[in-house]
């Protein structure tokens, strides 16, 4: 992976020295050009006034051939009078050369292209004079091509420079940019490090928070795994052993109809488990989805507790509901489980002869219900677990009131199913308030 980026680095890198050189070198040779035509022109506009004699002097051609110049003068026709580095003699008609036919037409015109007779590239410009004739004033490129190579020779220098320091540089950033991942990998719950960069220190940060929560939802399962054996264990243990104390026939027509009681006592212990643990498993689904569809909520409590009145008549409670009509968008099997196990808990662990009161009421544009009890309540150290899997405060209590030690667990996952709000507020020997906000 290092190496992947590291040659990505440097290739980026390269591109963009060649890229910058290039179209630095292009920049300047267009502004080297237009410099070397307007010094050509002012050299034109200079000769312009001089008389030919003066431009046919020995020691004037050395000067000029020692600056590259190249002075033409080219009749009206195109037939050339005189060229300061070549016999006009054998020179052809110029009319119809780009810089000429341009200062005939416009007054003055500029040309770059290879001379046959100099053998070089020159550059021209040429001036109509009032005669009508065209004075033409060349510098070859040599002396042009030669700064350009000398400053081409530079830049690649310079390019071949900044592309080795860029590869040192991308090697120690992305050195230090893999690091944290490498000690992340190498030890995720490692405390925070040292030079990360602001850029991936969320990253650095959420695979933390992923490998905690994954650690954490490890270790929840394995204690749920323990907790569903050891839960299981008890109604199977003593389904077995009085079924075998049946079946030796030890026991008298009496015990036999204890035991068998007892049978069914645990039988139903042993279906409340499987039954919550299987809606936890459902809820637990992420990929699960639940159909909602409106739903009374005052309705359906008033359904909840009418199903509850028999037990909740053989403790000596009172069921109480409150409010009036408010309707709900959510899944009507999970909000009667909810109510189920929120009022079946309450009458459960209530005392005899208390009170189960249920409020489902609009408050401040939102739906609120509010299941309250006069029970035994949950003392304090124990209300921020209580809605844990298989938490009991008194487990030798819960276990002889029937409880399964899902029910609140259940009721947890069906409030986040329907992003409500779930609050307590418990005092021992006092009772319990619970209070689910709705969207």
């Amino acid at each position: 992976m290092k190496r992947k980026i590291n040659i990505q680095f440097a290739a980026v890198s390269a591109f963009a020295v060649v890229v910058t050189a290039l179209m630095s070198m292009l920049l300047f040779y267009n502004i080297f050009k237009n410099q070397v035509f307007d010094d050509i022109e002012a050299y034109a506009h200079v000769i312009q006034p001089l008389d030919q004699e003066f431009w046919k002097q020995e020691k004037n051609l050395l000067r000029l051939k020692e600056d590259g110049l190249r002075i033409t003068l080219i009749a009206a026709d195109g037939t050339v009078d005189y060229d300061s580095s070549t016999d006009k003699e054998i020179m052809d008609n110029h009319r119809e050369r780009p810089e000429i036919r341009e200062a005939l037409e416009t007054g003055e015109g500029t040309d770059v292209r290879w001379s046959a007779t100099s053998s070089l590239h020159t550059l021209y410009y040429a001036q109509r004079l009032e005669t009508g004739a065209v004075l033409r004033v060349g510098k070859d490129s040599g002396n042009v091509f030669r700064i350009f190579i000398r400053m081409l020779e530079l830049v690649m220098a310079l390019s071949v420079l900044i592309i080795l320091v860029c590869t040192g540089l991308s090697h120690l950033l992305t050195r230090r940019l893999i690091l944290p991942i490498q000690k992340l990998a190498s030890n995720p719950e490692g405390v925070g490090q040292e030079n990360i960069y602001d850029e991936i220190a969320p990253f650095i940060q959420t695979i933390r928070e992923q490998h905690v929560n994954i650690l954490n939802s490890a270790k929840i399962r394995q204690e749920f795994t323990a907790n569903v054996s050891h839960e299981l264990k008890t109604p199977l243990t003593a389904i077995a052993g009085y079924a075998e104390l049946i079946g030796s026939g030890i026991a008298d027509e009496k015990d036999a109809r204890r035991f068998a009681n007892e049978i069914h006592v645990s039988s139903d212990r042993l279906l409340s488990l499987i039954n919550d643990i299987l809606k936890l498993s459902e809820l637990d689904d992420a990929e699960q989805e639940f159909d909602v569809e409106p739903v009374d909520l005052y309705q359906a409590a008033q359904g909840c507790l009418d199903m509850l009145d028999v037990q909740a008549n053989s403790q000596g409670i009172t069921l109480e509901l409150q409010g009036d009509s408010c309707m709900i968008m959510a899944n009507r099997r999970l909000i009667d489980e909810l109510l189920y196990n929120l009022c079946s808990n309450a009458i459960r662990y209530n005392n005899y002869g208390g009170r189960v009161t249920v409020t489902a009421e609009r408050e401040n544009g939102r739906t609120v219900l509010v299941v309250k009890d006069t029970g035994i309540g949950i003392p304090k150290e124990h209300q921020e677990r209580i809605f844990e899997r298989f938490y009991r405060v008194d487990k030798s209590r819960s276990k002889q009131r029937g409880g399964t030690g899902l029910g609140l667990a259940i009721v947890k996952h069906i409030v986040a199913q329907h992003q409500a709000e779930l609050s307590l507020n418990s005092e021992a020997g006092k009772g319990t308030e619970i209070r689910i906000v709705f969207s």
